[in-house]
């Protein structure tokens, strides 16, 4: 088992920003110009594709956990009647 959760849309944010450090690094370098609109559109598709990856992601972990909990539930229940009650 992981010591920690997966988390991939923290994993496309961080890239997202990351290719825009590079540009920005490129365009002071003076080896590409970035037009302002290119830069934002970069940035707001980024953040809206990890939102869509984290959601993904939270499905699917629900999913797994929903699973896990019906298999465990599946199993024959424990005798917990000690036969002092009304009907014991």
């Amino acid at each position: 088992m992981p010591r920690h959760e997966i988390r991939p849309g923290r994993a496309v944010a961080g890239l997202t920003l990351l290719a825009l450090a590079g540009g920005y690094a490129a365009d002071a370098a003076g080896a590409w110009r970035i037009p302002w609109t290119f830069v934002l559109t970069v940035f707001f598709g980024g953040l809206s594709l990890a939102a869509a990856v984290t959601w993904t992601a939270y499905r699917v972990r629900r999913r797994r956990a929903a699973r896990k909990a019906s298999a465990e539930n599946r199993a024959a229940p424990a005798n917990t009647g000690t036969g002092t009650g009304p009907t014991g």
